[in-house]
């Protein structure tokens, strides 16, 4: 039972809060003045007898205590709002709200969606993409049902469930045509280090990673053209340019497939990152949730993951 002095509208200004990460910002999002904001958070922290936020000098950012609440309050305040939206319409159970990383977008994610829709054609999905940060922080808040995708080492993942469904290496590949293929002798770090490169965003665990191969190879990081998260311009960029991509293996799958681009043999990670999806454990799976995961995990059963398999 929730204590007496706790109300609907503490947690909901707490999430807002949680979510913009200032009093201000919250207070306009909720229609109400910023001391009022400030007032109904400090009566929350008065009646729970912690601190929620740490008062920065631009915002505020959520404290354990606070994580800790947010991942329940989130849910329970997001299954509210389903339960009201249930009375006004009778399919709100029909709806998968998923956040994919762009290794999946492309490749996995489809398949999976083709299957689920041949026997269930009433469920409907909302595809949102975005990095694993932005998209586990929605997952918390309960804006999103499952988040999908390469992510297993990320930070922010550690008070969610995560279900392994399979490795994949993160690779290194160019044009069909392009310079450094002519080469003689072996293709070494140093040689492909002369080119330019397309790689993931910093703040992405596939930038973290490509940032250990440096390290660990010695070598000077190379120079950078592009720095994107998106598969058709790192794509089309690469066959146009001299440029390396280093991208997780399922984005290159169909390119590697009809010998429009080949692999580098640089090695840059050992077994490969994990793909899966993530689950807030407080918040309840939905039939429609219950029947996609079912699909994935059948159709990453037999999902090809390294050339050999193709």
């Amino acid at each position: 039972m929730i204590h007496s002095p706790i109300k609907l509208r503490h947690l909901v200004a707490f999430q807002e809060v949680a979510r913009l990460g200032r009093f201000k910002s919250a207070a306009e999002a909720l229609s109400i003045t910023q001391p009022g904001v400030s007032k109904t958070i400090r009566e929350l922290e008065d009646s729970l007898g912690v601190a929620l936020f740490e008062r920065l000098p631009r915002g505020v950012r959520l404290t354990p205590a606070g994580r800790t609440l947010l991942r329940h309050a989130a849910p329970a305040l997001r299954s509210l709002r389903e339960g009201i939206d249930a009375i006004r319409q009778d399919n709100a159970d029909s709806v998968v709200r998923l956040g994919a990383l762009s290794n999946v977008e492309g490749g996995l994610l489809p398949p999976v969606l083709d299957r689920l829709h041949r026997a269930h054609p009433q469920l409907r999905m909302e595809v949102d993409t975005g990095t694993s940060a932005a998209l586990l922080a929605r997952l918390r808040l309960g804006e999103l049902d499952l988040v999908l995708g390469r992510m297993s080492e990320a930070e922010e993942i550690r008070d969610l469930q995560f279900e392994h469904l399979y490795y994949e290496p993160l690779i290194a590949v160019v044009r069909r045509d392009h310079p450094l293929l002519g080469l003689a002798q072996a293709v070494d770090t140093d040689a492909v280090i002369a080119y330019p490169w397309v790689v993931p965003p910093r703040g992405t665990t596939l930038r973290e990673q490509l940032e250990r191969f440096w390290v660990e190879q010695a070598a000077q990081p190379p120079r950078l053209a592009l720095e994107t998260l998106s598969l058709p311009l790192s794509s089309r960029y690469v066959q146009l340019s001299d440029a390396i991509w280093v991208t997780p293996f399922d984005t290159a799958r169909e390119a590697l497939q009809a010998g429009d681009m080949v692999r580098l043999p640089q090695q840059i990670e050992l077994r490969g990152g994990s793909v899966g999806y993530a689950v807030n454990s407080s918040q309840p799976l939905s039939t429609a949730v219950r029947l996609f995961c079912n699909e994935l995990q059948s159709v990453a059963k037999t999902y090809p993951t390294h050339e050999t398999d193709i």
